[in-house]
């Protein structure tokens, strides 16, 4: 297989396309069925499959619909800290943490009270 970067956009569309159809004829479901269940029109199937990916929400309930969704789970997964970037993190929080006065105004208050 090409590197993914030697492709063009409208290529890479088109191949994503094709692993869809085959995956959706493997479970074999029709186009129709398809579109259905995710709440598409047909043609809107049609054309993902033809390497037309014009909306990623219809893109997205296609994916889903064919148990595909872990193919892009990568992208939505939260990056995990460094030790340092965490203890970083954990020192900047301390440093902005506000301090409350010593106490200077109720040792004012007791000296005048006597």
């Amino acid at each position: 297989m090409d590197s993914i970067y030697s492709l063009s956009d409208s290529q890479i569309q088109k191949r994503i396309g094709e692993k869809i159809k085959s995956i959706r004829l493997k479970q074999n479901i029709t186009q129709d069925s398809l579109a259905e269940s995710a709440s598409v029109s047909r043609s809107s199937v049609q054309k993902i499959e033809a390497g037309e990916i014009k909306s990623f929400d219809t893109f997205l309930r296609v994916l889903r619909t064919l148990g595909m969704l872990d193919e892009i789970y990568h992208l939505c997964e939260e990056e995990q800290l460094s030790p340092s970037e965490y203890y970083d993190m954990v020192n900047s929080a301390k440093k902005n943490k506000r301090k409350r006065a010593m106490g200077s105004i109720n040792a004012n208050k007791e000296e005048s009270e006597w």
